[in-house]
C-alpha cells in the first residue's frame, strides 16, 4: 500500500485509476500491508480520504495474517499482545482470549505508544514459557515528523532480553503472500505481486513462487534494483504504467521489458 497506492495520506498518480480499472476487470486483488496498527475497516477509510476506493475485503495486513497462522497452529488460544485494534481485533475475531497470565503466545505488533511496563511484561512471559511471534520485522516506519520505531526495533529489545527470536509473519516472509493467495482462491502461478521495495515486497513474491513488478515511487529507487542479487520480472515507474494492462484479459509477459 504505502510507496505504492500512497505515500502516508498523499495519492500516488494512477492509484485511483489502477484500483478502478482491476475492479473493472474483475480480476480478484488485495492490498497488502505490514502495518498491524489499523483495522481493513479504518484502512479503507483512510484510503477513501486520499481519494482511493479500495473495498474493505480487499485489504490484507499483517495482523490479519497473524491471526490465520494462529489459526491454522493452535486454534482458540490465548496471547498477551502488545499492539493496537488492528492486532487485537484480528485475534479477538478468531477466538482468542487476550490474557497476561500463561498465554499461549506473546505477540508482538505495531503500535505508537509502546510502554516500558507492556514490554517487560512480554520479556517476562516469554521467560515464562510463552512462544513470541510479531507481526512484521519493519525496524522503522514513517511519520509527518520523521522516522519512528517500528515493531522491529522493539522486537530486538525483547530478543535482547530474552535470547528469544520472535517468528515474523508479515513480509518478506512468504507466508503472508501464501495467506493473501489463499484468501483469494488463487495459485502463484496466475498471481502477481506489484510492490517497491525489492527486500519485503519483491523478496516476498519471488519466495511464493508469483511473478513480481516493483515500482519506482517509494523505498527501493529504480537504480538500486541492480544491486539486489535477485530481480523483479518487471520494473515500472509507476502503478499508472499498469493501467492498461488490468483492464486487459490476460497477462502477455512481452508487455514489459524484463
Amino acid at each position: 500500500m504505502d510507496g505504492v497506492l500512497v505515500h502516508e495520506e498523499v495519492p500516488i498518480d494512477g492509484a485511483q485509476e489502477f484500483v478502478d480499472a482491476l475492479k473493472g476487470s474483475g480480476r480478484p486483488f488485495l492490498v497488502l500491508t505490514n502495518n498491524s496498527i489499523y483495522t481493513p475497516r479504518d484502512l479503507r477509510s483512510r484510503l477513501l480520504g486520499s481519494g482511493i476506493d479500495v473495498p474493505e475485503e480487499s485489504i490484507w495486513t499483517s495482523a490479519l495474517a497473524t491471526a490465520q497462522f494462529l489459526v491454522d497452529q493452535r486454534p482458540h488460544g490465548t496471547a498477551y499482545v502488545v499492539g493496537e485494534a488492528g492486532l487485537t481485533t484480528a485475534l479477538h475475531d478468531i477466538g482468542y482470549v487476550m490474557t497476561d497470565r500463561a498465554p499461549d503466545y506473546v505477540v508482538l505488533g505495531e503500535t505508537r505508544t509502546y510502554s516500558f511496563e507492556a514490554i517487560t511484561k512480554a520479556i517476562r512471559l516469554i521467560d515464562g514459557g510463552a512462544r513470541f511471534l510479531a507481526t512484521n520485522p519493519d525496524t522503522s516506519g514513517p511519520s509527518q515528523q520523521g522516522k519512528l520505531p517500528a515493531t522491529g526495533s522493539v522486537a530486538a529489545l525483547i530478543s535482547t532480553a530474552t535470547g528469544r527470536q520472535p517468528y515474523y509473519i508479515g513480509k518478506p516472509n512468504p507466508l503472508m503472500m501464501r495467506s493473501a493467495l489463499n484468501r483469494l482462491g488463487a495459485h502463484s502461478e496466475t498471481a502477481v505481486m506489484i510492490g517497491d521495495r525489492m527486500d519485503t515486497d519483491i523478496i516476498s513474491g519471488l519466495e511464493a513462487g508469483m511473478r513480481t513488478i516493483h515500482v519506482g515511487t517509494g523505498s527501493t529507487r529504480p537504480d538500486q534494483v541492480s544491486e539486489y542479487p535477485y530481480r523483479p520480472t518487471w520494473t515500472v515507474g509507476s502503478v499508472a504504467d499498469l493501467v492498461d494492462l488490468a483492464r486487459r484479459t490476460d497477462m502477455v509477459d512481452s508487455e514489459f521489458r524484463p
